[in-house]
C-alpha cells in the first residue's frame, strides 16, 4: 500500500484526504481472495462501525492478484461494494460484476485487453472504464493510484 498503492507519498492526495483505506493482506501470495471473503466483510463492517462510514460508499480496489480479488469479492458480495477498481489484474473474471468498474491496465491486463473488454463490457458506458497509461505492471499501480480523476469517479459512485 505504501510502496505503489494509495498510501504511497506520490499517490493522489485524495487517497488520504477523502478515503479511509483498509488494506488486508493475504497470509501467502496468490490468487486466493475468494477464500477470505467472509474475513474481508467482517473487517469492513468493523471499520464502518468504528468510524461511522457511509455504507453506500464502500469501494474495493486491488492490484495484480488483488485486482483478481476485486472481481471475486464483488461477485461474492454484490451488496457490499458501491464501485470497483481493479489495477492490472492477472486474469479475466468468470463473469462481470454488476457494480461500476474502472480497470487500470498495465502489462498483464493489456495482454488480455480484448478478453477484458468483452467480458466486462468496458468502455461501453460511463460506469465501465478501461484505462491504460502505457506502464508496466508496477508502473500501472503507481500511475493509477496517483490519478486524481479515478478518486473523483469513485466518489460519484453510490450504492
Amino acid at each position: 500500500m505504501r510502496l505503489h498503492g494509495p498510501l504511497n507519498a506520490r499517490s493522489a492526495p485524495a487517497a488520504r484526504r477523502d478515503f479511509v483505506v483498509l488494506a488486508p493482506q493475504l497470509p501467502v501470495a496468490g490468487d486466493l481472495w475468494l477464500g477470505y471473503a467472509d474475513g474481508v466483510r467482517e473487517l469492513v463492517q468493523l471499520l464502518r462501525r468504528e468510524h461511522a462510514l457511509d455504507e453506500a460508499r464502500i469501494y474495493l480496489t486491488g492490484f495484480s492478484y488483488g485486482g483478481n480479488g476485486v472481481f471475486d469479492l464483488a461477485l461474492a458480495q454484490p451488496d457490499l461494494w458501491a464501485a470497483l477498481w481493479a489495477v492490472d489484474p492477472t486474469r479475466v473474471p468468470r463473469r462481470a460484476p454488476a457494480q461500476p468498474l474502472w480497470l487500470s491496465a498495465g502489462d498483464v491486463a493489456r495482454a488480455q485487453k480484448q478478453e477484458f473488454m468483452r467480458a466486462l463490457a468496458l468502455g461501453t458506458v460511463d460506469t465501465r472504464i478501461w484505462a491504460d497509461d502505457g506502464k508496466d505492471h508496477v508502473g500501472s499501480a503507481r500511475a493509477a493510484y496517483g490519478d486524481e480523476r479515478i478518486y473523483r469517479w469513485l466518489l460519484q459512485c453510490v450504492r
